[in-house]
């Protein structure tokens, strides 16, 4: 079996390219694996928030990872999401993960339900004992309507040595500074909010999950590669840089933005499922003027139909 990696720096959380048709197109999923990978971005994440999982079946959630892993075929560390708000589901991805030969599984706070603090730790705690796979807590309130508090991972922490980090979609830095605080600086916290990217990881964050890499993955990927080498300044140049389109991906609910200007330059048929649908006209014509300032139809690659002539 190959050997696990800690995945550090920009972990990219893919898009679910579907057809025009509305079908997936793993095709489409093989040829972005591979753009992220040559473009130097440190990790694949997939089914995490941008790739839609909630409007997936199991069965193509599946699908999904086991394609993915394939395409990786270990390149770089893969680390897929396996959680929904059914135990016995986060279980069986996560399983899935772990024969696939993922590195870490991402599992959301369970959605919807609104646990307490006692039920996030029973529930993760029981995945962790279930499933022989190191586990990256992904803790999103504006999309779960619950805030995993610093004492419940520290909690985590040290009563499941599984457990190794956090994916933190918090503005709250005071919250952020107080889980790496309680639950030791060794604990990994990765950004989950773009604009925050630059900032977790002068607090000591291990990286960051960003939807923009899947537009520009080199920069996000420089971001980290700069904080390490010590040339914050870089780094702080990039944090703006980048600022403007991290800004207008999420005028709309993430991924609707983000898919239809890939869309535009040709990576997937910008197809979303309901209750997803296409961003607002004024969405739209913002993302065209900033597809026009970044160059980015000069940065991707070919179109398929175009690369296969």
């Amino acid at each position: 079996m190959t050997q696990r990696r800690t995945p550090r720096g920009s972990i990219v959380p893919l898009v679910t390219p579907f057809t025009a048709a509305g079908d997936l197109d793993l095709g489409a999923l093989r040829r972005l694996i591979d753009w992220q990978i040559e473009s130097g971005s440190h990790a694949i994440s997939v089914t995490g928030t941008t790739g839609e999982p909630s409007s997936l079946s199991l069965a193509e959630r599946e699908r999904v990872l086991e394609a993915a892993a394939e395409q990786v075929a270990g390149r770089v560390p893969f680390v897929p999401g396996t959680g929904t708000n059914n135990l016995e589901e986060t279980i069986r991805l996560t399983r899935l993960a772990a024969r696939l030969g993922a590195d870490a599984a991402l599992v959301i706070v369970p959605y919807y339900n609104r646990p307490t603090q006692e039920g996030l730790y029973r529930h993760f705690r029981a995945v962790a004992e279930a499933v022989d796979l190191p586990l990256i807590i992904y803790n999103i309130p504006g999309r779960t309507a619950v805030n995993m508090a610093p004492a419940t991972m520290a909690r985590l922490r040290r009563d499941c040595p599984g457990i190794i980090g956090v994916k933190e979609s918090n503005k709250d830095f005071e919250h952020v500074s107080l889980v790496l605080h309680e639950c030791g600086r060794d604990f990994l916290v990765y950004s989950g909010i773009e604009l925050l990217c630059y900032p977790m990881l002068a607090i000591g964050g291990a990286g960051h999950v960003s939807a923009t890499a899947n537009l520009m993955p080199r920069e996000v990927a420089a971001m980290y590669d700069h904080v390490v080498a010590g040339r914050h300044a870089e780094a702080l140049d990039l944090h703006y840089r980048l600022l403007p389109l991290n800004q207008a991906l999420f005028l709309e609910t993430n991924p609707g933005p983000l898919k239809w200007a890939m869309g535009r330059l040709g990576l997937i048929e910008p197809r979303l499922r309901l209750p997803l649908c296409e961003p607002a006209p004024a969405v739209q014509r913002r993302l065209e003027e900033l597809i026009e300032d970044y160059r980015l139809r000069s940065r991707v690659p070919a179109p398929a139909a175009e690369a296969g002539r």
